[in-house]
């Protein structure tokens, strides 16, 4: 019998409205809401009523979706629908580390606050942005990006689809350095070089936030965006670190695949992971969290 991966969402699938559903449907949902909103007031509402703009903000998106997917989680888990392996792409690997157990739901929902405020801080000091590039190799991307002191590949999302951060000014170039090979860059609705250099202060400042915070060995095996391993014990390295190191997602995915995991569930409010899971192993089932939750008739 094959074996299910949740796998939890990052920043640029969030949308004004998003989890209002989710809340209203599912008790297990609203029970996680009113949980962020005591720690954090105005989680909901910014959920279900702020605007795009709003939601842009690091310091926003990442409490918000981390509300969202732990919400959705929970209803699964209240059903009995459990993962056998999860991750959590950027963001979402706080996510991940609080369903598996590793945080208490305060602790992880107060770190990622926390994480999205040290982001955006380090955003704030550089004029920079991250765009994805298709229909590139890995390589190509990596050749352009040395040709610029400040652009840097920092997601290896699926084959094929490399994300990339760096000075907005820099990045024009690139861009333009990237048609000429043939690809295509797109920007994406975050705001900061995340996964760079540019935000090693972010990381170092949240390695203080987890040294403080209390956590355990989780229940299921959680996969690292550094290394694409399970975790280790060294929880606080692997989730600092991860802040200003490339995600290896398509290698995340490859490593689940070979451990036996043939279904894999899209925690978050979007399709993001699923289209790009569906490019790096077709043979697998992929649903996004709506999608399975319709499926299976949880109620």
């Amino acid at each position: 019998m094959g074996k299910i991966a949740f796998v939890f969402s990052g920043q640029g699938d969030q949308y004004p409205g998003m989890g209002r559903e989710l809340a209203e449907k599912y008790p297990a949902a609203a029970e996680v809401f009113a949980m962020c909103d005591r720690l954090r007031p105005g989680t909901s509402s910014q959920c279900f009523e702020g605007t795009e703009e709003e939601l842009k903000e690091t310091k926003n998106t990442q409490p918000c979706l981390f509300a969202f997917e732990l919400a959705a989680a929970m209803v699964l888990h209240k059903k009995g629908i459990f993962a056998d392996f999860a991750a959590g792409f950027s963001l979402g690997e706080v996510a991940a580390a609080t369903y598996t157990g590793i945080f208490e739901h305060e602790t992880g929902f107060q770190l990622v606050c926390r994480r999205g405020e040290l982001m955006q801080r380090e955003a704030e000091k550089f004029d920079t942005m991250m765009a994805a590039v298709v229909k590139l190799t890995a390589q190509q991307v990596e050749e352009i990006c040395q040709r610029f002191s400040d652009v840097y590949p920092v997601n290896y999302n699926a084959p094929g689809q490399i994300a990339v951060s760096g000075l907005s000014a820099q990045m024009v170039n690139f861009m333009a350095e990237v048609k000429k090979a043939g690809g295509r860059a797109i920007p994406l609705k975050v705001k900061g070089a995340f996964h760079s250099p540019f935000m090693e202060e972010a990381a170092l400042a949240f390695a203080s936030e987890l040294e403080a915070a209390p956590y355990t060995k989780g229940s299921v095996p959680l996969y690292s965006n550094m290394t694409s391993a399970p975790y280790t014990d060294d929880v606080v390295h692997l989730l600092s670190r991860q802040i200003c190191s490339p995600v290896k997602w398509e290698q995340i995915i490859c490593n689940m695949v070979a451990q036996g995991a043939d279904t894999f569930i899209e925690i978050g409010p979007g399709k993001t992971l699923a289209n790009m899971i569906k490019r790096i192993s077709p043979q697998v089932a992929v649903r996004t969290v709506t999608e399975y939750l319709a499926e299976v008739g949880v109620c």
